[in-house]
């Protein structure tokens, strides 16, 4: 029990934008908010036990990780190993964002195939120890075995995200092709994997993470399996393992970078580099450090593995930190149109999947993708959903009509421009009543406002009473509840205004009930 103050989930920052209500409503969530006091229980919970065991052993690895490994060497460990990105700071994050290392915190592909790897490995190692189990096992299939239970047992342990599951999931089509004697790692098996989780959460298919992830493990298969067929010794075998690791991070690199930017407005300039020197010492270190960590914990004896694992996540905490701070690493492009990553998508996989010489025509897709990505204009006024904010674009980028408050909405409108100034420099460059648009903010403003012209807007953060007499449109709370967060782009006879309600359509997740309805 608590005393707690909740709100519907809010809608898109602007038509076309993040739709929180609809992620909301996959996820199960009603309402959103926050409380002043703590959750109390007044009964032993009597459903959901095996759930709260496992957070309970979550937190308790959680913690364990951090006595042994303090700050944020001990925040990223947590982080990696049970899920828990608490106690790392906003700096290193920050850190890892701008060099194109983030993907290290979360538990995803990398982790969970390194981690089946590791134990694959080494139990096919020691069953090769030995000859009857070299000969008359099946050891390949038993390693495979015994890795698919270390990864299920990872997944428990990571709290079972929607990463953490679309990873089990490829790494669970992969082992259980070794385990009856099919190719692991085929175009075959991440079709497969990807018709799994889509069955699973089909939601998936329009996150950053879903599109990321099958985006570089596709091109790496395609990829490795052109070289795999490739007659003729390219590579001398010693330089194998380095040309590896510089390919694999080169190409999951240029597969997932425009993803990348297009749902993040970022471009990492140097994140080849940070990766090229983080990502193998996460397989050499780090990894294994953590599988010995595990096996040696009931004994107590987890400090040395642990203190190994933290020598390899300070290095990449240093790199991160010293990459970032470089010179150019990181700069802003504006948010895409709706048609550049379907045309991207399409040119991409009719390169790596179609046979022959006709695959090439994928790249004037993928090319026209990008000249539509950038001939992609952004509105010239966006209007918050509350009346509270009103951003309109200048030549020297968008001018905010508030300098604090609202923050979220400011942030995501300034970076789907591609522009990286914070909240009060964008608001320094608003001048009022120069473009038609007229915001009125508070009580005050709106009874002190007496007449508007033909052709203006009036925006209001609070209830407005319109005099009929006014030749202008007045938006006002009331109103933008049922419309939701506007567009406006300035047209020869007046304004053209899109609605983020038009622009998603009714959906089960915006539709509201009607009065007297049951909720």
């Amino acid at each position: 029990m608590t005393t707690a103050h909740l709100s519907p989930p809010a809608g898109p920052v602007e038509p076309g934008g993040f739709d929180f209500q609809r992620h909301a409503w996959f996820a199960g969530l009603g309402a959103v908010g926050y409380a002043r006091v703590p959750l109390l229980g007044i009964a032993k919970p009597t459903e959901g036990e095996l759930s709260l065991l496992l957070f309970r052993l979550r937190m308790a690895a959680s913690a364990r990780v951090r006595h042994h490994l303090p700050g944020d060497i001990g925040g990223f460990a947590a982080a990696i190993t049970t899920g828990d990105r608490s106690a790392i700071s906003q700096q290193a994050l920050q850190d890892l964002r701008s060099s194109n290392l983030a993907h290290l915190l979360a538990i995803s592909g990398l982790h969970m195939g390194l981690l089946s790897a590791v134990v694959f490995s080494g139990l096919r190692l020691i069953l090769a120890l030995h000859p009857v189990t070299a000969t008359r096992w099946p050891s390949r299939s038993i390693a495979a075995g015994a890795a698919l239970i270390a990864a299920t047992g990872y997944l428990a342990l990571s709290g079972g995200n929607v990463a953490t599951e679309r990873a089990y999931v490829m790494c669970a089509v992969a082992l259980c092709a070794l385990m009856i004697g099919r190719r692991a790692i085929s175009l075959r098996a991440v079709g497969v994997a990807g018709i799994i989780v889509l069955a699973l959460r089909p939601e998936a298919l329009m996150g950053p993470g879903f599109q990321m992830s099958f985006a570089a493990t596709t091109a790496l298969v395609a990829v490795f399996g052109w070289m795999r067929d490739f007659e003729g010794e390219v590579i001398p075998r010693r330089l194998r393992p380095v040309a590896a690791v510089v390919i694999s991070s080169a190409v999951a690199g240029f597969a997932t970078a425009p993803i990348s930017a297009a749902h993040f407005n970022t471009v990492s300039h140097y994140g080849l580099v940070a990766n090229l020197l983080s990502v193998p010492l996460m397989g050499v270190l780090v990894i294994p450090a953590a599988v010995l960590a595990v096996l040696i914990a009931p004994f107590g004896l987890e400090g040395i593995p642990l203190w190994a694992m933290g020598l390899g996540l300070r290095w990449i905490l240093f790199v991160a930190e010293g990459v970032s701070n470089l010179p150019g690493a990181r700069s802003f492009v504006p948010g895409p149109g709706g048609w550049v990553l379907p045309l991207l998508a399409l040119g991409f996989l009719w390169l790596l999947i179609w046979q022959g010489s006709l695959r090439w025509l994928g790249c004037p897709v993928m090319v026209l993708s990008l000249i539509v990505w950038q001939a992609t204009t952004r509105p010239d006024v966006l209007v918050a959903d509350t009346g509270t904010l009103v951003g309109i674009m200048t030549a020297e980028g968008r001018a905010l009509s508030r300098e604090k408050g609202a923050g979220f909405i400011a942030r995501n409108w300034l970076e789907n421009d591609g522009d990286g100034v914070n909240q009060s420099v964008a608001a320094a460059r608003w001048v009022k009543n120069t473009t038609g648009i007229i915001h009125l903010s508070g009580k005050r403003a709106v009874a002190a406002f007496r007449d508007c012209r033909r052709g203006e807007i009036v925006i209001a953060s609070v209830q407005m009473e319109p005099d009929p007499a006014w030749n202008c449109r007045v938006f006002d709370p009331i109103q933008l509840r049922e419309t939701g967060a506007l567009a406006l782009w300035k047209m020869p006879k007046g304004w053209h205004i899109t609605t983020a309600k038009e622009h998603a359509g009714a959906r089960l997740w915006n539709s509201r009930p009607a009065r007297g309805a049951n909720r």
